[in-house]
């Protein structure tokens, strides 16, 4: 399972916001991982550094299954961490009904 982060101009992607956003998918989704080709993460600060408010940093997640559609979900919080977590728990959620269907057909 690849997984590529993406952010906006308004967060600053280093290795530490790298690894942070990799521990959270592999420990969230690593129960997927043999059905799932690649992750892409996209974090973007929705207010930009310039004004506060609440929920404003934004976490989209694409995955893409083998031989199918790509999914995606997101989830907005105050802090990308809670943006982050947010979006993998959705996306959990989503693909235990998605690969739930396919498995039942």
């Amino acid at each position: 399972m690849k997984i590529q982060l993406n952010t906006d101009t308004n967060i600053a992607g280093n290795e530490a916001l790298s690894q942070q956003v990799e521990a959270i998918i592999n420990n969230t989704l690593d129960r997927f991982s043999q059905d799932i080709t690649r992750v892409e993460v996209h974090l973007s600060d929705e207010n930009s550094n310039e004004k506060f408010g609440a929920n404003d940093k934004r976490c989209l997640i694409e995955v893409r299954l083998a031989n199918h559609q790509p999914i995606a979900v997101s989830d907005q919080g105050q802090i990308l961490e809670q943006s982050i977590s947010g979006a993998a728990e959705k996306m959990k959620n989503l693909l235990d009904t998605t690969l739930g269907k396919l498995r039942a057909h």
